[in-house]
């Protein structure tokens, strides 16, 4: 797996890395939606956005949290639905990984 892109912030700016790192388990802790479906959300916006190494990350994660590759692929046909076959292809990249 690749070196995680925010690393850089713990010398140049640890605090806006602290707000991120708060910011995530803010958003991706369990709730009334587990935290593998707010994962998989998150997965399809990469995708939708074109970040390939946020969607890796993010499926990674989701499987880390008891997500399926079914459930992945799943979450991809949503983000296709709503932004197009562009997030198929930048998800591919991150599908050879898993």
């Amino acid at each position: 797996m690749a070196i995680n892109p925010l690393k850089i912030y713990e010398k140049v700016d640890p605090e806006l890395l602290k707000h991120v790192n708060e910011s995530s388990e803010f958003a991706l802790s369990d709730g009334a939606l587990p935290r593998k479906i707010k994962l998989l959300i998150a997965m399809a916006l990469d995708a939708s956005h074109g970040a390939t190494a946020g969607v890796q990350a993010l499926a990674n994660a989701a499987i880390k949290a008891g997500a399926t590759k079914k459930e992945i692929l799943e979450a991809i046909r949503v983000a296709q639905y709503v932004s197009g076959v562009g997030c198929v292809y930048v998800a591919s990249h991150a599908m050879r990984e898993l």
